[in-house]
């Protein structure tokens, strides 16, 4: 068995930063996530999506964040265990017992659990036809945008996902925005400037309207929409874009005696701590007053964790607060002199 003084669920952007937060303040973490590589669903579901509401980065892909913040903490040699999924969490006194499903066992006082628990999926479209196309005409997520240039692209959804790839592939390609209602959920700036590219005629918006039918052989030829008013639409489409949402599902955290709520883990604003002492949920997992979901609130909550978790496991120490701009003890740490 394996000792260490934190176990970090989760290898998206919030869980690495949870990393750098624990090594700045002298803790050994390791990283478990049941991805195949590091970055959560900025990697898995929009590498290419662009990344507005990080500060001092006016605009980055989730590829490059993730290739940032795994730079950010090299120093610290963590350890990352992918492909591999917290099977069973039990308490030894002061101490928590993590077993994997590939037979890992590790002891720590601390448990951050990261958002990238359980495993999720996109919402898919309900039409036969859609999932012959799936991933060869028809996606999900966008991976490599390169693929879209100069082609006729559907995008279907109200949020921001759909909304920031309607404005992102417009710059190169022919965009038909579908949505079912009139009102869209993303962003005000957003919508405003999707509203002015339409008036420019470089965006097309179809509501309130749904995919009736998908027409083609090996590669989608085009695709019609029906309307609530029951009239019918038929489009070129060369690409179908899919931006419904993700379905959430919690696997074994379920059975961990965390309390929750509508499928997220409830936690204090103080440090994060969950019902049970010594395990943190933050990012989209956790849920407390106020909370929002951005990878931005995620950096703080883990942050305020990071301090509880050095009570915990450096009990006859005292915490020190101190800036990384003057504290040479820290810088050490980060490989500066």
């Amino acid at each position: 068995m394996k000792k260490i003084d934190t176990i970090v669920i989760g290898a998206g952007p919030v869980g690495l930063f949870a990393v750098h937060q624990l090594g700045i303040k002298g803790l050994k973490s390791i990283v478990i996530d049941n991805l195949d590589k590091a970055g959560g669903q900025c990697i898995e579901l929009y590498p290419d999506k662009p990344i507005y509401d990080i500060p001092a980065l006016p605009e980055c892909t989730g590829k490059e964040l993730t290739n940032k913040l795994l730079e950010q903490i090299k120093p610290f040699n963590t350890k990352f265990f992918l492909n591999e999924r917290v099977e069973e969490v039990k308490q030894d006194k002061e101490n928590w017992i993590v077993k994997t499903n590939k037979n890992n066992e590790f002891s720590a006082p601390n448990i951050i659990i990261a958002g990238g628990v359980g495993s999720f999926e996109p919402r898919k479209f309900t039409i036969k036809e859609a999932e012959k196309f799936e991933n060869k005409s028809l996606f999900y997520a966008v991976r490599n945008k390169e693929k879209f240039k100069n082609k006729n692209i559907s995008i279907f959804g109200g949020g921001d996902s759909a909304l920031d790839w309607a404005l992102e592939l417009s710059k190169f390609s022919k965009i038909y925005l579908i949505h079912r209602r009139d009102e869209f959920r993303g962003a005000p700036h957003t919508i405003s400037v999707i509203k002015k590219l339409e008036k420019e005629g470089k965006i097309n918006i179809k509501t309130p309207c749904q995919l009736d039918s998908i027409e083609g052989n090996e590669n989608i030829s085009s695709i019609t929409i029906k309307f609530d008013d029951d009239k019918m639409e038929n489009i070129k489409t060369d690409f179908i874009l899919g931006f419904f949402g993700l379905i959430m599902k919690l696997g074994p955290i379920a059975e961990w005696g965390l309390s929750m709520k509508k499928k997220t883990v409830e936690v204090n604003s103080k440090n994060f701590e969950t019902n049970k002492k010594g395990i943190f949920a933050v990012g989209d997992i956790c849920n407390y007053p106020g909370k929002l979901k951005l990878i931005l609130s995620g950096f703080h909550e883990v942050a305020l964790a990071s301090v509880e978790c050095f009570k915990r496991a450096r009990p006859d120490q005292k915490y020190r607060f101190e800036f990384t701009t003057s504290s040479k003890t820290i810088q050490g740490r980060l490989g500066k002199k």
